[in-house]
């Protein structure tokens, strides 16, 4: 049988919309390259307080997409932030962690993580995307939110690896993404 024809047990149980995003995904090329830009950004009293953006399932998460013809990851990251979140600011050039990304379809894929300490806010792209600032604690409750327990612990660690390493000053952000 043809890989794109669908069994009716396979449309039944999926339903018609879901089976044809696996079929869709199944079509990616395995080696594209995901980032995020965790943005963060330091308090007068020394707390770091981190932007999440809104899914269009309403979850709270990172800005975070392919690198689709960036020149870097780090570059990839930068134009998300701004994409998603409006940020205008400066991105580690290095991943400083990476996370399984587990989507609803049941695609996971490996997500590099580049901190991004913002600079400056604009309106986002994705009007949707709806930007909020939340404590460290915040922003692990807010993805923890709607999440299964090992997906939800993946991003908790991120938030945790990225505290650590902005307490530490090992922040060096060279990579811009300013107009």
């Amino acid at each position: 049988m043809d890989k794109m024809q669908p069994s009716v047990e396979s449309v039944r149980e999926l339903g018609l919309r879901q089976w044809l995003r696996q079929e869709l995904l199944c079509w990616r090329s395995p080696a594209r390259t995901v980032v995020a830009a965790v943005c963060y950004r330091l308090q007068a009293n020394g707390e770091i307080e981190f932007l999440l953006v809104r899914t269009r399932a309403r979850r709270w998460t990172f800005p975070k997409g392919g690198v689709d013809g960036d020149p870097t990851a780090a570059v990839a990251a930068a134009r998300e932030a701004h994409e998603e979140a409006g940020v205008l600011g400066r991105v580690e050039p290095r991943a400083f962690t990476r996370y399984q990304h587990h989507k609803n379809a049941g695609a996971t894929h490996t997500v590099d993580a580049h901190l991004c300490r913002v600079l400056q806010l604009e309106t986002p792209r994705e009007a949707f995307r709806t930007p909020r600032w939340f404590s460290a604690e915040g922003a692990k409750r807010r993805l923890r939110d709607e999440r299964p327990a090992f997906y939800a612990d993946e991003l908790e660690r991120v938030v945790d690896q990225a505290v650590l390493r902005v307490t530490a000053g090992c922040s060096r952000t060279v990579v811009s993404h300013l107009n």
